[in-house]
């Protein structure tokens, strides 16, 4: 019975999770929007405001991530799968669910998946093709002049 009273507290806090979550990234997702089309002060200025919105950019696709994240632990609790671990279907344990609300994996096969011994999103092509493919990307033949930038901001 403890547990699932465990389970009840943390979906009032992933619920309440999510709703700060959305309010934010509405904050920024405006913010993104209201982009100004040509720099409107010196260079520091121009670095000063892409700095931001670059910044800006992350800190929104982070919290859309952890967004998602809260939405699929909220979908697993009306289910009745949540605080089963999606690999092995043992129970997460309590206090790890309390670290961390929205974790599908328990401990082992999480460790299992960071080191690529599992999981169910492992991706069987490694690393070192993405190496591959840049380095054959590299063309040391390409000259400034070749590339054509539109910096109107017509997207033309």
């Amino acid at each position: 019975m403890a547990r699932k009273n465990v389970i009840l507290r943390l979906r009032k806090h992933l619920t309440a999770r999510r709703e700060a979550l959305r309010k934010s990234l509405k904050l920024e997702i405006a913010d993104l929007r209201n982009l100004p089309g040509l720099p409107s002060g010196d260079s520091a200025d121009a670095a000063s405001d892409a700095a931001h919105h670059e910044l800006s950019s992350q800190l929104a696709e982070l919290e859309s991530r952890e967004l998602v994240k809260i939405e699929r632990a909220l979908q697993r609790i009306r289910a009745g799968t949540y605080g089963s671990c999606e690999s092995c279907a043992k129970k997460i344990p309590l206090a790890r669910l309390n670290a961390l609300p929205y974790t599908t994996l328990c401990v082992a096969c999480q460790r299992d998946e960071e080191s690529g011994l599992g999981g169910p999103d492992i991706d069987e092509r490694g690393w070192d093709k993405v190496y591959d493919n840049e380095r054959s990307l590299r063309d040391d033949n390409i000259r400034l002049a070749d590339i054509e930038l539109d910096l109107s901001g017509s997207g033309r």
